[in-house]
């Protein structure tokens, strides 16, 4: 079996593994290298860097043309496809006998989209996992030919159910690529209920406001950890929440109060201690170490229209 494996992320690489033990790669697709940091120079992405160490050929197609080119030359049977960052066209979908399948990380029709695991732990899902399903031309919309189910944790962050979903949808590669290829399986259509977007992801959407429910705040820190990061303004200074957890004390919302040396913040319902926090262009920090450098002292959190 020939394949070609589109992806870029690091959640991808466990699925490229899996994809070298079961087939040929014909080539690796992924995205350009792209700016990074202050100083702006280039960085390929993570699946760029586990191909070259594997020895196995790279393109990073720029255009949908170039994309189209590429795939079409590799001369593959099938295609597999996670997290590429890109929809593939009609053309490029047909470049493969077995067309191109795709590793989801939700239990589609649910969340499809761009963020569906910070999505998931966002809306407070008890369950979420990931689902194999054959690309069409639409945004994860294609008949889904196997799915796994595991259940969110309590303390789960956008960041560890990402890397726990990968391995999942590696162990789905090494049972089910074979099957597929074999004509022991077929694909089914999505349900037509239950259908929700997992749009993209935005810096501003992390903002903590004292307008929300605390067990909402509660989810979006650990839902926005590491991406897009969960944060709150200060007397104009910007400190990022890595992590929190709720707490019994009464606090004012929109607060940062001090009890017993934790830094407790208030929203609508109740409170949250922040126990990792990190200052901009410094290290995370315990709240207790962040009080401590601020003699004690909370303060109140910049409204976002300011």
């Amino acid at each position: 079996m020939r394949a070609i494996f589109l992806g870029t992320p690091a959640a991808a690489i466990p699925s490229l593994a899996a994809l070298v033990d079961v087939a040929d790669i014909a080539v690796v697709v992924t995205r350009p290298d792209r700016a990074k940091g202050r100083s702006g120079k280039p960085s390929p992405p993570p699946v760029k860097l586990a191909a070259q160490e594997w020895g196995l050929r790279v393109a990073q197609p720029a255009t949908r043309s170039e994309t189209e080119r590429v795939l079409h030359d590799a001369d593959a049977d099938i295609g597999v496809v996670v997290a590429y960052g890109r929809i593939l066209s009609a053309a490029a979908l047909a470049s493969t006998p077995a067309g191109f399948v795709n590793v989801h990380f939700s239990l589609l029709p649910r969340w499809r989209g761009a963020a569906p695991v910070e999505r998931a732990i966002l809306a407070g899902d008890d369950t979420t996992g990931v689902s194999l399903m054959q690309l069409d031309e639409g945004l994860d919309t294609g008949p889904v030919i196997a799915a796994v189910e595991t259940p969110i944790a309590s303390d789960e962050t956008g960041g560890s159910l990402t890397g726990r979903l990968a391995y999942l949808g590696a162990m789905m590669i090494d049972d089910v690529i074979p099957n597929l290829l074999a004509g022991r399986l077929e694909a089914a259509p999505q349900l037509r209920t239950g259908v929700s977007a997992a749009e993209m992801l935005s810096r501003s959407e992390g903002r903590l406001d004292s307008s929300w429910r605390v067990e909402y705040a509660e989810r979006a820190i650990r839902a926005f950890n590491p991406r897009p990061g969960a944060w709150f303004e200060m007397d104009g200074d910007r400190f990022r929440v890595h992590r929190a957890s709720m707490s019994e004390e009464s606090v004012t919302p929109g607060v940062v109060a001090a009890f017993n040396g934790d830094a407790v913040m208030g929203f609508h319902g109740g409170s949250l201690t922040i126990e990792i926090i990190q200052p901009a262009g410094k290290a995370p920090m315990s709240g207790t170490a962040w009080l401590n450098g601020r003699r004690g002292v909370g303060g109140r959190i910049d409204p976002a229209d300011e």
